[in-house]
């Protein structure tokens, strides 16, 4: 790995994430009567785009915007922008990381699917949207952000618009909780700027995720699980190197598995609503490869797990796939809405740093004398690596992630010694289950706590 790469800086990158800052600022104020401030926030995303298609439509919705006229195209037009700008940040920043680590990527992506939404519903969210847009997230107070509830309600039940549901639900959460705005501290502009850009594009028709590009038959070796935890969900992705049986080259691909959760679930808990969706996580905990047979999967690597085609295979370890495989594995494009620095995780391996722990217990990797940051905070309570174990690491499996402007490393695994012993701990390790005792006190919690929700919900489903 060119660890050296991480550290140079990448061209322009500073000045599109200033356009970017300039219009959630004036995002944040409102664009109902938006102030000098922020018409000039509106003009600097104007311009950073002016060299593209989009320049004279977004050019025009800046332009209402600044005049307190701007409607719901318009408001389309300027997300559609700053997901342009952030777009091409991931897009460097991708290239850079495949240097970094001399694997291929593959560059096309599917054309988008037939547009088969509800109209309707999809026009209530960007009304909704476009309406937060207005008052800006200083002005938000529980009356306005209530207005997602009934969208929400209406979207769940379709299996094609729960993309965006679970979205507009998670989103207006967040804002419930920090209502009113007007006694904010701090605002996470950036976080809530990406939130309603990804909704409102979301809404669009046509904007729905491509069908699978094809199936995959073969050999799936797991690598590591990440866990995504909000307090209205979780997701677990499972990254893995896939065989295909037809002796092509390996390549990477992903699995996930999401469900919407009560706040009280934490934890290891998080397992019991995730297991009995997906397989993959059983055989996971197991340490073992699985056997696929016509699985659907999207040109971006991403299989659409189904349990009928996969069954348990051998045992196989993470790490001498990390080492032997996982050097020749392409990597799978980007679908286009998914272009965000945020979204960057690309698998890696390292061995042989060291690790320094500074006096605030944050960790860094020295890698061929380059040093790299561990982003320890995401690392999951659900599962038996901790920050501890990574500081006493000989060899770890992670994604590299960008964040606040450098690169830095989440571990998924690490190679350890415990009692004279080596031992691999891996975040996922308790996602089939576990003999831990940790990890059963953390279980036996979480049923406890979903047996007294489904009792509840029974009873009011009785009344």
């Amino acid at each position: 790995m060119r660890a050296d790469l991480l550290a140079e800086p990448v061209a322009g990158l500073d000045e599109v994430l200033t356009a970017v800052d300039a219009f959630d600022l004036a995002l944040a104020g409102g664009l109902l009567r938006p102030r000098p401030a922020q018409a000039a926030g509106l003009t600097d995303l104007a311009d950073a785009v002016a060299g593209t298609p989009l320049a004279g439509r977004v050019a025009e919705a800046a332009g209402k915007a600044a005049a307190g006229a701007a409607g719901e195209d318009d408001f389309v037009a300027l997300a559609a922008a700053r997901a342009a700008l952030l777009g091409s940040v991931h897009d460097a920043l991708v290239t850079r990381l495949d240097e970094v680590t001399g694997r291929a990527r593959g560059r096309e992506t599917a054309p988008p699917a037939a547009d088969r939404q509800p109209a309707n519903l999809l026009a209530a969210a960007r009304s909704w949207l476009s309406d937060l847009a207005r008052c800006g997230w200083q002005g938000i107070d529980h009356e306005v952000v209530s207005g997602a509830a009934h969208v929400v309600s209406a979207m769940l039940p379709d299996p094609a618009l729960r993309r965006q549901a679970t979205l507009l639900d998670g989103f207006a959460a967040e804002l419930a909780a920090s209502c009113p705005g007007a006694s904010l501290d701090r605002v996470p502009l950036r976080r809530w700027g990406d939130l309603w850009a990804r909704a409102m594009l979301l809404t669009v028709p046509g904007a729905a995720p491509a069908p699978p590009a094809g199936t995959a038959t073969g050999r799936l070796l797991p690598l590591g699980v990440d866990v995504q935890e909000h307090a209205t969900a979780v997701q677990a992705q499972v990254h893995a190197v896939f065989e295909p049986a037809d002796g092509a080259a390996p390549r990477l691909v992903r699995a996930a598995v999401s469900v919407p959760k009560p706040d009280t679930v934490v934890g290891a808990g998080l397992w019991q609503l995730l297991r009995p969706h997906m397989s993959l996580l059983t055989a996971v905990g197991e340490g073992r490869a699985m056997d696929l047979t016509d699985m659907p999967v999207t040109t971006e690597g991403d299989l659409l797990w189904s349990d009928a085609r996969a069954r348990p295979g051998e045992p196989a370890d993470a790490f001498a796939t990390a080492r032997v495989v996982l050097p020749t594995a392409g990597d799978a494009a980007t679908a286009p809405l998914d272009r965000h620095p945020a979204r960057i995780a690309v698998p890696v391996f390292l061995e042989g740093y060291t690790v320094r722990k500074a006096d605030d217990g944050v960790l860094t990797f020295t890698v061929a004398g380059h040093s790299l940051a561990v982003d320890t905070d995401r690392m999951p309570t659900a599962g038996p690596l901790t920050p501890e174990a990574v500081a006493a690491s000989g060899a770890c499996i992670g994604l590299l992630r960008w964040d606040a402007g450098t690169f830095g490393v989440q571990p998924l695994a690490v190679e350890t010694t415990v009692r004279k012993k080596a031992v691999a701990i891996h975040a996922g390790g308790w996602a089939g289950g576990t003999t831990d005792k940790a990890g059963v006190r953390a279980e036996k919690a979480a049923t406890d706590a979903v047996a007294v929700l489904r009792e509840r919900a029974g009873r009011l489903l009785r009344k």
